[in-house]
């Protein structure tokens, strides 16, 4: 698809990292959670080329996500319409990535269009896993294994980077930089909307995947009421603008939550949790957020599985109630029933909630 130039052999990446000149591009993946489980494999990219500039390609609604990290270059953001629009957003993409002249690209999403937009720049050394039709738009594909598909996912992108690259990293630099202007701005938020002084617990009851993923709604009631009543704890309703109507649902339920899901940018989402005491959600950005950033939090599993996407944290823990049909990963119950989520008690999350806030 385009010519490959001295750069692209694999057995090279120890002179690529004295470059100074060296212009590394990573496509970012698109889902919150995701971001925060490939920050290792991004940091990996980092260390192996500390001479070089290192963008990164992101959806616009994730790009606040960076503001803190002033390890990264340059953070570019996208935004994709639907119908011709949507052509040529992707023409304009691709013209600015050939215009910034970059050597390597390396792919994070296993997605076809990543690869495209690589080959079409012109980005000499492109490298991925081969799915989704685009092994021949890689220089450098790496095939999945079984083993690849196995454990926590926070390693599947450092297995690629190791097998592409030789670049290898550490799985437990997942912690997400802070922004100081975000935090500033939550500070004052708090300050304006708090009703106590006591401990903050952030509550995240939607998830983006589907209802299989959402404890419900009485469920997230009754805990914002017990933590309120017997332990004088105020909770903060926190998630994406299409979470925002669940959040209110949870909040008019129960005896009176703030509410600032679809008010906050991720970067700003990303403060926000660090200045809380305590977490507990669906899996979730947020939730994976929130374990990343160190502080006490509680995963509520439903239809996906713990083995792959546990928060990574080490005041993280998970509440996964397995069904003889779980983990199913889909988006609804295809029987209806919810088991697997309506088999999680109020007192049980409480009760680790709790355990977990009064032991730091």
């Amino acid at each position: 698809m385009s010519d490959v130039s001295d750069v692209s052999d694999r057995s090279e990446r120890s002179d690529l990292s004295d470059r100074s000149d060296l212009r590394v591009l990573v496509k970012q993946v698109n889902w919150l959670g995701d971001v925060v489980m490939s920050l290792p494999a991004l940091r990996a990219v980092r260390r192996a080329y500390p001479l070089a500039r290192l963008s990164v390609l992101i959806k616009s609604e994730l790009a606040s996500f960076f503001d803190g990290s002033n390890w990264i270059d340059a953070v570019i953001p996208y935004r994709l319409r639907s119908g011709v629009g949507g052509l040529r957003d992707r023409a304009a993409l691709v013209a600015e990535l050939r215009r910034r002249k970059f050597d390597v690209a390396i792919l994070f999403p296993d997605s076809f269009d990543a690869a495209f937009w690589a080959a079409m720049a012109r980005i000499p050394v492109r490298a991925g896993y081969i799915r989704d039709g685009r092994g021949l738009l890689l220089t450098h594909g790496v095939r999945r294994t079984p083993a690849s598909l196995k454990g926590h996912q926070v390693h599947y992108r450092l297995q690629m980077l190791a097998e592409a690259l030789g670049i290898t990293g550490d799985a437990t630099e997942y912690a997400p930089d802070v922004g100081e202007g975000a935090r500033r701005t939550m500070q004052d938020w708090l300050a304006q909307h708090r009703r106590g002084s006591g401990r903050l617990i952030a509550l995240a009851p939607g998830a983006a995947y589907g209802p299989a993923k959402e404890w419900p709604v009485d469920r997230w009631a009754g805990l914002i009421d017990r933590l309120s009543q017997r332990h004088r704890v105020e909770s903060i309703l926190v998630g994406s603008p299409a979470e925002r109507a669940r959040c209110e649902e949870v909040a008019i339920a129960s005896g009176g939550a703030l509410v600032t899901a679809g008010e906050t940018s991720v970067g700003e989402l990303v403060a926000l949790l660090s200045l809380c005491d305590g977490f507990a959600g669906n899996d979730s950005g947020a939730m994976h957020v929130a374990a990343a950033l160190g502080i006490p939090t509680v995963g509520i599993f439903g239809s996906t599985s713990p083995e792959r996407t546990s928060p990574l944290g080490p005041q993280a823990t998970v509440v996964y109630k397995p069904v003889a049909c779980s983990p199913c990963l889909d988006r609804t119950c295809r029987f209806g029933h919810y088991n697997c989520l309506r088999g999680i008690e109020v007192e049980e999350v409480e009760r680790l909630l709790l355990k977990l806030t009064t032991a730091v």
